[in-house]
């Protein structure tokens, strides 16, 4: 994957970008503004932010502060037609559906937005709720990566959740 704006290699000042990156970045942006006509599915949150990098990413702001974010890294190459989706929430906002909603809604953006035929999302093998919440936005369980993630010290297993672009 390379990055939306990466600096040119011969250059002379580091503000110096290549265009043609410059005007894909640009394109990002404007499938950003797009994203705000599905507002009736982000309505809980008083802002939505966005951080543009090598992946697409948002952030729910409540009252000032960050309480969860949602991200689609987009692919390239043979695997240009999928893309992962990763999220995470605060303690204090569980359990009221808003991870949910919000996999929902991106889902639904990515597969509109772009050329996808596939999402799919990791869970870490203690993680029923995570689970939960793509089983409800219409993800199914895919394969079951033994003994993939180091997290906390703990070598455990990855849950790989997707979901196929339904049939026009």
């Amino acid at each position: 994957m390379i990055p939306v704006v990466p600096p040119k290699s011969n250059r002379l000042d580091p503000w110096e970008y290549d265009r043609e990156l410059y005007k894909k970045r640009n394109e990002v942006e404007r499938l950003f503004r797009r994203l705000k006509g599905f507002r009736r599915i982000f309505s809980r949150f008083e802002k939505l932010d966005v951080v543009f990098l090598a992946f697409i990413y948002f952030a729910f702001i409540v009252e000032g502060s960050a309480v969860g974010g949602i991200g689609l890294v987009l692919k390239d190459d043979v695997f240009r037609r999928s893309a992962e989706i990763g999220y995470w929430l605060g303690e204090g906002y569980w359990g009221r559906g808003i991870a949910t909603e919000a996999v929902r809604a991106l889902t639904e953006y990515a597969f509109v937005t772009f050329d996808l035929c596939r999402l799919h999302a990791g869970v870490f093998e203690w993680n029923p709720a995570s689970m939960r919440v793509l089983e409800k936005a219409g993800y199914t369980l895919e394969a079951r990566h033994r003994k993939n993630v180091t997290k906390d010290g703990e070598t455990i297993d990855r849950l790989v959740y997707a979901l196929v672009r339904p049939s026009d």
